[in-house]
């Protein structure tokens, strides 16, 4: 079969794969490193696979828990090749791996989990600005169902969340209301 592309060979796509780790801020799951992989025509998912198995067996990649990332001994030897990647394909890839980076720095930034207690179950809500908490706070859920619904309510909003507290909290019409 005739591939369309610019990465041809297991080299190639390994060097590609050290690319993309090397511009992401924090591990990668296996299907959004696919993503970024397969930018090119000329590589297939089992090219993917195969390269990405031999970058864990030779300790240029770590696997934890489903998610990748580079290593040192990784970083080093891809960045001294890193320029023989096709310059179309590296600006896809660069495209790509920036647009993630931005998904992984807020993901890193959002705290979402619950445990159980003798109340009901308390849900742990927190937004970093990267320094520190700006916003954290425990809410008691009536049951597991609503708990993880308001997890991934906060997780998919929690600046607009964080702007309503403070907007509420800030609000002089509810001062006013109260003194009257």
């Amino acid at each position: 079969m005739t591939r369309y592309g610019f990465i041809r060979d297991k080299l190639e796509v390994k060097i590609l794969i050290l690319f993309i780790l090397n511009r992401l801020p924090a591990p990668i799951d296996l299907d959004s490193l696919a993503e970024l992989v397969l930018c090119d025509n000329g590589i297939t998912y089992f090219d993917f696979i195969e390269a990405l198995s031999e970058l864990v067996s030779t300790n240029h990649v770590i696997e934890e828990d489903g998610y990748y990332v580079i290593t040192d001994k990784g970083n080093q030897n891809g960045s001294v090749i890193e320029n023989t990647v096709p310059y179309s394909v590296r600006m896809k890839a660069e495209q790509g791996a920036q647009e993630m980076s931005k998904i992984l720095k807020r993901k890193a930034m959002i705290k979402a989990k619950h445990t159980e207690h003798e109340n009901g179950i308390m849900v742990s809500l927190s937004l970093s600005d990267g320094l520190g908490d700006i916003i954290n706070m425990d809410i008691l859920a009536g049951s597991e169902k609503q708990a993880v619904i308001i997890e991934n309510n906060f997780k998919k909003n929690a600046e607009h969340i964080y702007n309503a507290v403070v907007n509420i909290l800030l609000s002089e019409d509810l001062c006013k209301e109260r003194e009257a």
